[in-house]
């Protein structure tokens, strides 16, 4: 009778003779499995426009693209583009853009691979010779994506008109040629509008001429307010807000009726006392139902930011109010009531909303000709306080003059490591875009007389860094908001 020791010796050297001739042999694991992490972030890029030809009186260099990662602020890539670019926009989504200039020359750039986006990629198509093209704008028109190109004659006719050519975006060749208002100066429309809106100045008051998609024609001439200059319509294609910077307004176009809003026709700005109010440019806040508008004053006297209410009833308000049409809503309750009117700097130009509305920034261009100059600056305000929460100044940079020529930089990356005073906007801004990410978003900021864009964290609404563009910025844009 075996002991319990040797029972159990016997017992192991059994269960390895067994292992031993099974055909499956147990091995240890020698590859950990790294631990999920968090989604990475989706990739946003920033693209800046610059005019190369400061330097150069011939003005014979070709304009620059810089694409910028915005997750890093690197430089991808930086193609040449049509000679002393004037304006500059992309398609939602940022998958193309578009430049013109004051040489009748229109620019496709294909932006989705900026990665490797060479200059040979890019498309130029001839513009009418007659014609000057302030502005352009590019979205998907019914189920199709154009181009609009408001057209200035060079030679004044009798009586005075405009017109607007329409471009189809690949290999872009003109589509339509259409009359519409004297002096058009921009054209509003989202990602799949029944009908876009041209703006024209020219007459008093001003007008806006209805482009249907489906037949790119005009079905409607829209009186609006004394010199309108811009003009934004929401995601929904259900109202239009036209910016009159003659009398403070803002027109409303119901889209869906393709007139002017019954219930709130006209916006007045100048409220709680302010007055003189010369709206400039408008942005969005999605996720709160407003409207951000901007306005400069004459005389170099302070600019303000407007927060309006924009609420449409819905399908939800229906059962208890019964002429609220899903299809065709009705403004809601406080449509186009001013919330707040913030004072922001002087000669404000252009304002970019956080897509998740807690956030607006402000360019201020300053004035480069006052005696003595006044300088631009970013100015962030608060959309829920209606607050300044930060004014970041700007320091003179013009290009190869003084007082600070710019291979002197006095906002120096180094100045921003170090939080120096120092860091702040180079020259005085005039464009402006505004993404948002995580740990923070990022606000790009362009002036037509510096080569630097300056990049400000929306965590702090302090400078990041300043990105050479090897040329003065015409202006900024974000691939996605």
């Amino acid at each position: 009778m075996c002991g319990p020791r040797k029972w159990l010796a016997g017992c192991v050297a059994g269960v390895a003779l067994t292992l031993g001739g099974c055909a499956t042999q147990y091995r240890p694991v020698v590859a950990a499995i790294n631990p999920v992490g968090p989604a990475g972030q989706p990739t946003k890029f920033a693209f800046a426009v610059a005019n190369t030809n400061e330097l150069n009186p011939l003005g014979t260099l070709p304009g620059l693209l810089t694409v910028v990662d915005v997750s890093g602020d690197t430089i991808l890539s930086t193609p040449a583009i049509v000679q002393s670019p004037t304006y500059f926009t992309v398609t939602a989504g940022g998958t193309q853009g578009f430049v013109v200039n004051s040489l009748n020359s229109l620019d496709a750039v294909p932006l989705g691979q900026p990665n490797t986006l060479i200059t040979s990629q890019i498309v130029e198509t001839s513009l009418a010779t007659t014609v000057t093209a302030p502005t352009l704008s590019a979205f998907t028109f019914g189920t199709a994506s154009r181009i609009f190109v408001p057209e200035i004659p060079t030679t004044a006719t009798t009586p005075p008109t405009g017109g607007l050519g329409i471009f189809s975006t690949s290999s872009p060749a003109l589509q339509q040629q259409i009359t519409v208002g004297p002096n058009p100066v921009y054209v509003v429309g989202t990602d799949s509008t029944p009908r876009a809106y041209v703006i024209s100045n020219g007459t008093s008051p001003g007008t806006v001429a209805a482009i249907e998609s489906s037949s790119l024609s005009v079905s409607a001439t829209i009186p609006v307010g004394a010199n309108p200059v811009y003009g934004v319509e929401t995601t929904d294609a259900r109202r239009a807000f036209i910016l009159n910077s003659g009398d403070g307004t803002v027109s409303v176009i119901n889209v869906v009726n393709n007139a002017i809003d019954t219930a709130v026709p006209t916006i007045n700005l100048n409220v709680g006392g302010v007055t003189g109010l010369q709206p400039v440019w408008a942005d969005f806040a999605t996720t709160t139902n407003q409207l951000v508008v901007v306005s400069k004053r004459a005389g170099d006297a302070t600019g303000y930011l407007s927060i309006i209410n924009i609420p449409l009833c819905n399908a939800l308000a229906q059962p208890a109010n019964p002429t609220c049409d899903a299809n065709n809503p009705a403004d809601g309750v406080g449509f186009g009531q001013v919330l707040a009117t913030v004072p922001v700097g002087v000669n404000p130009a252009q304002v970019a909303v956080l897509n998740d509305g807690t956030q607006a920034y402000v360019a201020n261009s300053g004035d480069r000709n006052a005696s003595p100059e006044i300088e631009g600056s970013v100015t962030a305000v608060n959309l829920v306080s209606g607050q300044v929460t930060n004014t970041i100044t700007g320091v003179t940079a013009y290009i190869g003059s003084t007082p600070n020529p710019i291979s002197v930089p006095t906002c120096s990356v180094t100045a921003v490591a170090t939080g120096a005073t120092q860091a702040c906007v180079y020259g005085h801004p005039a464009t402006i875009a505004a993404t948002t990410g995580t740990p923070t978003g990022k606000v790009y900021v362009t002036s037509p007389d510096s080569n630097y864009m300056t990049v400000i964290e929306t965590d702090t609404d302090t400078v990041d860094t300043h990105i050479n563009l090897q040329g003065t910025g015409v202006r900024v844009m974000v691939s996605a908001r």
